[in-house]
């Protein structure tokens, strides 16, 4: 990475981490209206409209920077910065990424000279950012299992050996809260087809000298008389600031601030990363995948059934289209996009849904549309946008 675009990546954490306040305090007002440049972006409702992570993405694109650079700066995947930026395009009635560049130039969002691109070296000037008046310190571990394994130790990623011994370690991860077995590891990792010797200890100390710190290599896993744990405060587990996170959604639902519970669950799902534990080995990875997954679409459909209530309805259609092509023979997922879709006016293609999934029933698994699909699709017919 070339010294330019380092810097512009500092610049950019620095910048969008405080994007929040920043963006709401610089929306254009009657005193700087007269200054933006003509575009058919002009029109656009303005960036209060948006999330606040799609603030910082709208901010990020702004200042010039590619899907792979905002990704980077904003430590989530990139597939998901491309999804923010479709939901951008579709809430602020813009054609492309282009007239999302010139509308955070028109609303004040981004000004010229003081994006990360117009800076070769330190942050973003202090009159532009507002910042944490004390930074929240970095757990030593974080791992990775709503994906592919991965682990950094100091902000470093680690090469965690073998697959087996990769099963062992999300094993450890996957239960942060008591000691593991070694009839258990043996069981989750191998199932059936035991390993010859004892294998289990050699794992540990091989994953005790690649997570170690100076010179106290257990101090990550350590092993008591029930078994093996990580050590609580030094690792941060991406599954536990999931369910943080659905924590705080299912509170905000309850507080009647459905915004914020779709934000909390937006950031929720931007933790996944493709298939969990994706290449691991045995039976815990298996349940653990299934789970996994089946909790991403759980989420997917209330966050979908949120958006819905405000009013959303472009919003749902992308998250549940995508989820509905992924998961074909998911009634629940295809009546709620049936419903957004007849929300929105698109009767045609809410039928259209209904027909699809009622094909595969009968290909794949021989079976009729179950009461609850069916009604969604006596709702369509009957024109009713209000059910």
């Amino acid at each position: 990475m070339t010294g330019l675009v380092a810097c512009s990546l500092v610049g950019a954490r620095t910048s969008i981490n405080g994007l929040g306040r920043t963006a709401d305090a610089r929306e254009p007002g009657p005193e700087n209206q007269g200054a933006v440049m003509p575009t058919t972006a002009t029109a656009a409702p303005p960036t209060t409209a948006l999330t606040g992570p799609e603030r910082d993405v709208l901010y990020a694109i702004g200042c010039g920077l590619t899907d792979a650079e905002i990704a980077t700066a904003l430590a989530v995947p990139e597939h998901a910065v491309a999804g923010h930026l479709g939901r951008i395009l579709a809430t602020l009635g813009l054609r492309d990424r282009a007239a999302a560049i010139v509308h955070a130039f028109d609303c004040g969002l981004v000004t010229p000279g003081h994006g990360p691109r117009g800076q070769v070296a330190g942050p973003v000037p202090r009159t532009t950012v507002r910042r944490p008046t004390a930074p929240v310190p970095e757990p030593w571990l974080r791992i990775c299992v709503l994906g592919p394994l991965r682990a950094w130790r100091a902000g470093q990623p680690v090469d965690l050996g073998p697959v087996r011994q990769q099963a062992v370690l999300a094993a450890l991860a996957l239960c942060p809260d008591r000691a593991v077995s070694r009839h258990e590891l043996l069981d989750g990792v191998w199932g059936m087809e035991p390993p010859p010797g004892n294998v289990v200890p050699v794992y540990i100390y091989r994953l005790r000298k690649i997570l170690h710190t100076g010179d106290r290599p257990d101090w990550v896993i350590r092993r008591d008389q029930c078994g093996y744990r990580l050590v609580g405060g030094a690792v941060e587990v991406d599954v536990a600031r999931m369910e943080e996170l659905v924590t705080a959604a299912g509170a905000a639902e309850r507080a009647c601030d459905l915004a914020e519970a779709v934000r909390a669950c937006s950031r929720a799902l931007d933790l996944f990363r493709g298939e969990p534990l994706a290449g691991l080995p045995g039976p815990l990875a298996e349940l653990e995948r299934l789970r996994l997954t089946e909790r991403r679409i759980t989420l997917v459909q209330r966050k979908a059934g949120w958006q819905l209530r405000l009013g959303r309805n472009a919003d749902a259609i992308a998250e549940l289209s995508a989820l509905a092509a992924a998961q074909p023979l998911n009634e629940p997922v295809a009546a709620l996009l049936m419903r957004a879709l007849h929300r929105s006016g698109r009767q045609a293609e809410a039928l259209a849904v209904f027909d699809r999934t009622r094909r595969r029933l009968g290909d794949d698994l021989g079976v009729l549309p179950s009461e609850m699909l069916r009604q969604t699709h006596r709702t369509v017919l009957r024109g009713d946008r209000g059910a």
